[in-house]
């Protein structure tokens, strides 16, 4: 791995050098990756591993206060640089998940976990809200921003079962900017025939239904939040979380 600001960029010479859990997340992301007999759903996340244009970083356990500040430094960095990496770039976070968390965890407290950490970051972000972005997170044109960049996240965690697609033995985050996307959404053909395939894809990845928040950003019936954190049924939360663990942290200072 080559480190980069406190970023990684694969290397399979340098690998090596990592401790053990973050080879073995590693490894097991790589697996997930380039998959050729169950494919994995998300084909632009496919292709940005294959053109090594993903960053990562290895932080601590999701419940140490500490962890926050170590996510922070790195989407810091990430958004100092993700316009030199190319158009498929993410950032993806491996948590150092202990072994009590993966026995005795349910979806829903990772997904308490992950509200935290989101709120937590715009607690400590240095840079203000963008005055182009709402701040209602029910606005369908909302999106997390940190260090004044939207940011679509994808949350996974080792709870998940069913849904296959955002199952990982770590808990980890997928951080794609917004821009990333604008630029696979320039060509409204190829973009949509992605989409398919990517639909067609999640039907026989997961063995549940497709969640019916998946949507497409900016329709008036789509909202981000709904899509970060994906339970493994069809429940989810009837309000974003988000600025109430914001105004906890606030209270809480």
């Amino acid at each position: 791995m080559i480190l980069i600001n406190g970023l990684y960029m694969d290397t399979p010479i340098l690998r090596n050098q990592l401790n053990h859990w973050e080879r073995t997340a590693l490894e097991l992301f790589e697996i997930k990756m380039t998959d050729k007999q169950k494919p994995f759903p998300c084909i632009p996340a496919t292709i940005g591993f294959s053109l090594n244009q993903l960053r990562y970083g290895f932080i601590g356990d999701p419940r140490e206060n500490t962890t926050l500040y170590e996510l922070a430094e790195l989407l810091n960095d990430f958004t100092q640089v993700s316009r030199q990496l190319g158009s498929y770039t993410s950032l993806i976070i491996f948590y150092e998940t202990p072994q009590d968390m993966k026995e005795t965890y349910q979806v829903e407290q990772y997904e308490q976990i992950f509200w935290q950490q989101l709120s937590g970051l715009s607690e400590i972000d240095l840079i203000d809200w963008p005055n182009a972005m709402p701040t209602d997170p029910h606005n369908p044109i909302w999106e997390f921003c940190y260090h004044g960049e939207p940011y679509f996240m994808y949350c996974a965690t080792p709870a998940h079962e069913n849904r296959k697609s955002r199952q990982f033995d770590f808990m980890m985050l997928a951080i794609t900017p917004r821009w990333v996307l604008q630029e696979f959404n320039k060509s409204q053909p190829y973009a949509e025939r992605i989409k398919t395939r990517i639909r067609n894809r999640l039907k026989n990845y997961d063995s549940t239904t497709i969640h019916p928040h998946l949507n497409s950003y900016g329709q008036e019936d789509n909202y981000e939040w709904q899509q970060y954190f994906l339970r493994d049924d069809d429940t989810s939360l009837s309000k974003c979380p988000y600025h109430s663990f914001l105004k906890f942290l606030k209270l809480r200072d």
